[in-house]
Formats: C-alpha cells, sequence, structure tokens
C-alpha cells in the first residue's frame, strides 16, 4: 500500500508563531512513518511558504532560504499540490503532490479559516475544521454569541473596537468597567493567552486595552471568575465525542503564555476527579459546542467550574489546539485510551473521510 502524502503546515503570520512550531516538530515526530511521507511546509513570520523547512530549523532562527524552497498552494483543485517558486513565478512542472494537509496553525492566518479556505479552493482533503467553525472558534465574539444561542453557559463580557477605543476611551472604560473588576482583556481573535491581561484598575485596564489593541482590532473584557479551569478534547466529524476532562492548575497568576509553553509553570491533572455528573455535563457541553459552531476533527474546549456554586460556564473553544508535549489535547485523549499516534492517525482518516462527504455535494445546476 502507498503511502499517504501528508503535509503538515506550521509557523504562519501570527503571534502564535513559535507555539506553531513547537506543536509541528511533535506532529511530524510521531506521524508514523511507515504510513505517511510527511512533507513539511513552514509559513514564515513575513506569510511566506518554504517546502521542506523542519520547524526545528526555524526554532533555531537558520534563514528559511538556506534550509528550504520557496512554495505557493496552487488553488486549482485539478493541481491538487504545492508549487515551487522560480525567480517569483510557479514553476508548475515541479507540482509536489498532497493527499491530506495537517495545519498546525495557531492564531490569526492560520486556525481562522484563511488557510482552510485555500485548502477548500485547492480540493486539498485538510485536519480540522472548516472556513465557517474557524473563523467563529477564532472569534471570541462570535463564538459566544453562538454558544449564548444553543444555551451554554459562559461568563458576562463586553467587546468593542479598537477604533471606538481610540475615539471615545471614556465610554469604553465605563462599559467594562460595568462588569466589576477584576477584570481579563483579550484580542478577540488569538490565542495562547498572547496579548491576555488580568486589570484590577482603571489604569491597569486602560494599560491592557492598549496591549489587546495592538494585535486585534477587536477587544473583548471578560469578568473575573473565581473557578477552576478544566478542559475536554473533543474528537470526530458528524458524531464527536468527548475524552475525560483535565484541570490545569497555573503557578503563574493565571493561565498565561509562559504557563501554557513553559516546563514546570503549570500543573494538569488528568483526570480531573470530579462528581459524575459534573463529568458529565462538561463532556455534553463540550460535544454541544462542538457541533454548535459545526466544527470537524478535533477541538479542545475550555471551562471554568465555579467554586462558590460548582456552576459549568463555558470559556472558550480552540479549533487547532496545541500539539506540543506539554498540550493537553493529546493528553486528555491518551488518558482516555487514544496514545498520540493512533490519535494522528484518526485525524488524518477523519479528514479523508469529510472530505469524501463534501466531495458529495453538486457544485454545479442543471435544472
Amino acid at each position: 500500500m502507498s503511502k499517504k502524502r501528508v503535509a503538515v503546515i506550521f509557523g504562519g503570520r501570527s503571534g502564535e508563531h513559535r507555539v506553531s512550531l513547537f506543536s509541528a516538530a511533535s506532529v511530524m515526530e510521531a506521524l508514523d512513518r511507515e504510513k505517511y511521507e510527511v512533507i513539511p511546509v513552514a509559513i514564515t513570520q513575513e506569510g511566506r511558504w518554504f517546502l521542506g523547512l523542519e520547524p526545528q530549523k526555524l526554532l533555531a532562527g537558520e534563514p528559511p532560504e538556506a534550509a528550504g524552497r520557496p512554495v505557493v498552494l496552487v488553488a486549482d483543485p485539478t493541481c491538487g499540490g504545492l508549487a515551487p517558486l522560480k525567480e517569483g513565478c510557479v514553476d508548475a512542472g515541479e507540482l509536489v503532490a498532497v493527499d491530506v494537509a495537517f495545519p498546525v496553525l495557531h492564531g490569526t492566518f492560520g486556525e481562522d479559516g484563511t488557510v482552510q479556505g485555500l485548502l477548500e479552493l485547492a480540493g486539498i482533503p485538510y485536519v480540522g475544521s472548516g472556513v465557517l467553525a474557524s473563523a467563529a472558534g477564532m472569534d471570541k465574539v462570535m463564538m459566544k454569541t453562538v454558544f449564548a444561542q444553543h444555551g451554554l453557559p459562559h461568563a458576562r463580557f463586553v467587546s468593542f473596537l479598537r477604533r471606538e477605543w481610540e475615539r471615545d476611551r471614556e465610554t469604553v472604560l465605563r462599559e467594562a468597567e460595568s462588569l466589576g473588576y477584576p477584570l481579563f482583556v483579550k484580542p478577540a481573535n488569538l490565542g495562547s493567552s498572547v496579548g491576555v491581561s488580568k486589570a484590577r484598575d482603571r489604569r491597569e485596564l486602560a494599560e491592557a486595552i492598549e496591549l489587546a489593541a495592538a494585535y486585534d482590532r477587536k477587544i473583548v473584557v471578560e469578568e473575573f471568575v473565581d473557578a477552576r479551569e478544566v478542559e475536554v478534547s473533543v474528537l470526530g466529524n458528524d458524531d464527536p465525542v468527548a475524552s475525560l476532562p483535565g484541570e490545569v492548575i497555573p503557578l503563574n497568576e493565571f493561565y498565561d503564555y509562559e504557563a501554557k509553553y513553559t516546563e514546570g509553570r503549570s500543573r494538569l491533572v488528568i483526570p480531573v476527579d470530579l462528581p459524575e455528573d459534573t463529568t458529565g455535563k462538561l463532556r455534553e457541553y463540550a460535544v454541544r459546542a462542538f457541533k454548535a459552531l459545526d466544527c470537524a476533527g478535533m477541538a479542545r474546549v475550555d471551562f471554568f467550574l465555579r467554586k462558590k456554586d460548582g456552576a459549568v460556564l463555558i470559556n472558550e473553544i480552540n479549533t487547532i489546539p496545541g500539539f506540543t508535549r506539554f498540550s493537553m489535547y493529546p493528553k486528555l485523549w491518551e488518558a482516555s485510551g487514544i496514545p498520540y499516534p493512533e490519535l494522528l492517525d484518526r485525524l488524518i482518516e477523519l479528514a479523508l473521510e469529510r472530505h469524501a462527504e463534501k466531495m458529495k455535494n453538486r457544485t454545479a445546476y442543471h435544472p
């Protein structure tokens, strides 16, 4: 049986670029080379695509031109692959065919539906959610709006645009302060806690908004919830299943970038010991959130378990969760009986299954 050609796409124009490199290195190391021919595809922070460039080389600071070959993904479904660039133009004579893409991209220009749209145009199956779910899952305002429509409980929040902040800071501050201090301030379209701050007073709130506005035109301010942070992994397409829940215990004040990606800065309890009804509710809500956004393949759903009354509140969903060796998504599935290499196999199978389902759709109308 011939090997599947899997393009692992990583890096990207995002504040989470470096996180993506770590995730991709783990995925590429774990993919079974007896089953797959792994094609590394790196996207630089400037948005240039390179074939054959390993994530470790980018992490080491090696110039991409020295170790990779510049390519473009051809948005033509009859091509189905990557075309090298020759003096700035496409060299279609050396097309690199791809059977399935595995985007390991976090944040903007990768997890937000942009790369998914390009892969759709190219007619290439890919791991993870489609354009709609990726875009809605990336935008915290849209995500929370959908969750509210589906009756999923969440913390109170307000949102506003960077232009509104620049035009009338006093009004924005008053609206945010209506939630009561302390507050969390976030860019609407980023993950890994990049640009996230905790504000205890007006001065810190203004500073936090300035930081978030540096990363996105849309800013979210959320009420503080005194809670345990619990996460659930979801796997599947139309009939998804949820893992056992796990708890994150950050050693920093909150689960920030350092706590997530520095060994020893947080503790993961997997699985977490909770009452049976609470565990059931977490898993039910995780699947409902996955379906509400029409996700596919994988997602990690993050919850608050409020300390004062045990209420379950959904925080957010991540359509391309971290895949580093510290990451919760694969660890939860390991605890639920699916080891890392098998999880990657399942995700690739789900990508091919979903693509085959979409190919049943008519794209022409003949009355």
